[in-house]
Formats: structure tokens, sequence, C-alpha cells
């Protein structure tokens, strides 16, 4: 199984008396075998519990510095499906650009999206665009503080509009992400599948019970931290955990077991081209890559298939006219959420008459892009690959 030994002792009477049982109303201080601080609850109270234990073990994050709901609503975005650690690279760097809602909403999506590059499901970055916009056409800029008029705008579902309303507004309201199912999963002892209708209202019944009472904000912060820090998915570090005496799934022996796991549809293997179409400048043709699968960022022609045939017919398909220099310039695998890409690139050399004319290839919506121009042009992880590998001057194309 996967709990382990000193958690169940840590759990039996004996043991908690040894440590000080404490009475109800109290969250008691300990350190645990890590050095955290650690506090016992009962289910009376667990929010004192992990309010004080968010107080003392919080990790200091950039975005829990402020009450902006502007600032909020940015990093909240950004963390969906995105690690903690990728998003430091990218928060301030973006609310640096874009410091309010006035400054996102009149900038361009090329310039939103170079922003975001690298960050990946890029739809969320033209959801957070377009809801940004309404704010200033509506509310003058001021995000509202009233949760129908948040879940209204383009891209605030019902866990962003909580986020918002309750660390920026303090209202009691709640959020369920993966790291609150998983607590409340295993806190509550639920044991049908994450995904399934039933399960998910269930989990946001739990969380608005929890949430009700002072520091709303933080309590809903402290249920995402224990999750992210302390609950993991695998190898859960119980005895550091505040609430365990609330914890059906570590009474019951099933914080292995717990949360159940949606069933997961295997990615499906897609085999493309990739066409590196550049001048004697260096500069290479992007187009506007397919939605579905890249966000509509610029990227060089690509198309479903193997070889160099698939390679001039991503050309054609665009009117680059350009000559295939070599076969193939290798091989990339890359990794979406339904898809598993195994790229094969190939290099073109544009034409004299195309060269002339790649700074506007009319018609076409093609667009010869170079050095100056890739840091303010939005572009995918997987098209700075695809130049990296290409012969053309790898650096010319980094940041």
């Amino acid at each position: 199984m996967g709990l382990h030994a000193p958690a169940l002792e840590e759990r039996s009477a004996p043991v908690h008396e040894a440590r000080g049982q404490r009475t109800e109303g109290q969250a008691r201080e300990m350190v645990d075998a890590h050095g955290a601080r650690r506090y016992t609850a009962s289910p009376m109270n667990e929010r004192d519990a992990l309010l004080a234990w968010f107080d003392a073990n919080a990790r200091d994050l950039p975005w829990r510095r402020t009450r902006d709901p502007y600032a909020i609503w940015v990093s909240e975005v950004m963390l969906q499906q995105t690690r903690v650690e990728t998003v430091l690279r990218y928060y301030e760097r973006f609310l640096a650009r874009f410091p309010d809602a006035h400054a996102l909403a009149s900038a361009s999506e090329d310039d939103v999206l170079s922003m975001w590059s690298g960050l990946g499901y890029y739809r969320r970055a033209r959801l957070l665009h377009a809801g940004v916009r309404e704010v200033v056409a509506s509310y003058g800029g001021r995000v509202p503080d009233d949760a129908t008029s948040r879940r209204a705008l383009p891209g605030v579902g019902r866990y962003t509009a909580g986020a918002i309303g309750s660390i920026a507004f303090d209202r009691e309201e709640p959020l369920v992400d993966g790291n609150v199912a998983r607590v409340l999963s295993r806190l509550r002892g639920i044991d049908t599948p994450l995904g399934r209708r039933d399960t998910e209202a269930r989990l946001w019944d739990e969380a608005e019970k929890v949430v009700r009472g002072p520091r709303p904000g933080a309590l809903n912060q402290a249920l995402m931290e224990l999750g992210a820090t302390v609950c993991t998915p695998s190898s859960p570090k119980c005895l550091s955990c505040p609430i365990t005496r609330s914890c059906v799934a570590l009474a019951s022996d099933r914080t292995d077991v717990l949360p159940v796991a949606k069933a997961r549809r295997a990615p499906r293997e897609v085999a493309m081209v990739a066409v590196v179409a550049h001048d004697a400048q260096g500069r290479a043709m992007m187009v506007r890559g397919e939605k579905a699968l890249f966000g509509g960022l610029w990227g060089v022609p690509m198309r479903e298939g193997r070889g160099a045939k698939t390679a001039r017919e991503a050309l054609r398909e665009h009117a680059i006219d350009a000559r295939l220099t070599r076969e193939p310039a290798g091989h990339i695998e890359h990794v979406l959420t339904h898809r598993r890409l195994d790229v094969e690139v190939f290099v073109a050399r544009l034409s004299s008459a195309s060269a002339g004319t790649a700074s506007a290839s009319a018609g076409t919506g093609a667009r010869a892009v170079g050095a100056d121009d890739l840091a303010s042009v939005g572009v995918s992880t997987l098209t700075r690959r695809i130049l990296e590998m290409s012969d053309l001057t790898i650096s010319r194309f980094q940041r």
C-alpha cells in the first residue's frame, strides 16, 4: 500500500495522546520529521488548522503578494495545467509588459501571444485577452466584484471566478482545481472517478462548505498549497498534514487509491512534416498554425504525413516557392495534450523571386521572420525546436 507505517502510528489514539491531543477550537502547533510546522485538527476546526499551517508554511510566490484582481486573474490563468516553476518565469515579465487591464486590452494578439510563447495552451492567452477587453469595455478596466458578472466574462469559469472572488475580494467563493480535488477526495473519502458529473458536484459542494468563514482567499490557497506540497499524487507526506485526524483516506488506508483517476485516452500518434523555408538573410517563412494544435501561433509550414512530397505540398499550400535542400534535417517528438507528434524537419531555400517579396507574401498569410522579429512574434516551443534543428544560424533564432 502507499501509506507508510509512521502515518499509521501517527493517527492511532495512543500516539495522539502522547503528542498532546488538543481541545476543540484549538490548532496545536508541532514540528514534523521534515522540520515543517504542523497543526493537528478535528473536523470541527479544519479551517483553523489549515489557515495556521498555511500562514507558517506557504511558499513565497509573487501572486500571493497582491490583492489586485487583474494580477490574480493573470496568475490563475497561467497556473492552469502548468507547473508553478514554469509560471514563475513568465508571470512578472507578463505583468511588466501589461501592468493593468488597459495595457493588456490595448495590445495586439501577436503581442500577447509573444509574451505567452512557451507557456503552452495558447487558447488561455486568447481568452484572457478577450476577457480583459470586456472588462475595459464594460467595467472601465475594473474587474467586477460579483461572481455572476465575472463568470460572464470570456474564459472565466467557476474556478477562475472563485479564485479572483476569494483572494482579491475576500468573498466566500469556492474553487476546485486538481490539487483541491485531490485533497477533498482523500479528506472526505470520495471514491467515484474524477471528471464524473456527480463527483464534480460533490467536490464543489465540499469546497463550498469549507470556504465559509474568515479569510476565504487564504483558505482556498491553503487547500491548493496542501495539495501541491503535502497531499501529493504519490507518496503524500501525511505526517506533515494539518488535518490528518479528519482524513477518511488515511483512516481507511486508501491514500494510494484516492482520488480515483478518470480514464485517460492515450495520445494519438501523428506523423507530420515541417519545412523551414529561408532566404539568404536567414529569415524563415512563417504562417499561422492550426488553432486546434498550436493556438494559431506563427510557425513554419507543417502538414500531416511523411517525406519530401508532403513537405513540398506544405509549401504549395501557402504559395511559398522554395526548393528543398536536404532530406530531412531530423525528427522531433513533441507531446501535446491529446497528440504525440513525430515531426520530420526539412529545410528549403526560397527562390529568388520569393526571396524578393518574402517580407509580405500577399494573399498567402505568410511572412518572413528574422532574428529581430522572433521575440515579438508568438511562436510555439515546437517552432523554436524546429528552427534550432534546421541548419540556419541557430543563434539568430534564440532569444
